[in-house]
């Protein structure tokens, strides 16, 4: 059996639009790893849309997205904090690494129409 959310009640043309919208949001991040500043319009895009995905897959994902932007945040202010000393910079890189993978592999159960785990680490 799959671990597919699926709401029958929702028309395809509004579950199209909740979907390319969470595709919009997975590019935000995507591309805030060359410009940086492009998360903050996918947090606050995130927040704002997650009220209208409640009961599609879709909602974890948003989930999965923002609890992805403050961890990586908060992992950036300490590696930041404390890189005058070697483990600032490890900090730093598992930060950036974590924040990728979760993106990629978010983006990819996305794409498969699968859901994500919102409260899971990976």
């Amino acid at each position: 059996m799959s671990n597919e959310i699926i709401d029958n009640n929702q028309p395809a043309a509004d579950k199209d639009k909740l979907r390319t919208q969470a595709i919009i949001v997975y590019a935000l991040y995507a591309a805030s790893v060359l410009l940086g500043v492009t998360v903050i319009a996918g947090v606050i895009m995130a927040y704002m849309k997650r009220d209208e995905m409640q009961g599609t897959l879709y909602y974890d994902h948003m989930q999965y997205l923002i609890k992805t932007f403050w961890w990586s945040l908060i992992g950036c202010i300490i590696g930041y904090i404390t890189l005058f000393i070697v483990v600032g910079s490890i900090i730093l890189v598992v930060s950036g690494i974590w924040f990728i993978y979760r993106v990629v592999a978010g983006f990819i159960k996305l794409n498969n129409n699968k859901p994500v785990s919102a409260d899971g680490w990976l």
